[in-house]
């Protein structure tokens, strides 16, 4: 499973604040479909498709280690 941080969202064109937000509204997203584990302050990652759903797009996104080990 693909995560995304607040500095990945940052890293595709996000605002600081306006990434932050997304995050949140995942995890409370994932909260509400029975995963618990997203009922985390310190917890800052959600998966990919979590962000899509809230955004309602779909996201062309790579991780950085997948990157690298590729190019």
């Amino acid at each position: 499973m693909i995560t995304l941080t607040k500095q990945d969202l940052i890293r595709l064109g996000f605002g600081p604040t306006q990434s932050q937000n997304i995050i949140r509204m995942s995890k409370y997203h994932m909260v509400q479909q029975g995963y618990s584990y997203y009922n985390s302050k310190r917890l800052g990652r959600v998966p990919v498709h979590a962000v899509e759903e809230i955004l309602g797009i779909s996201l062309d996104y790579t991780p950085l280690n997948e990157v690298s080990a590729n190019g």
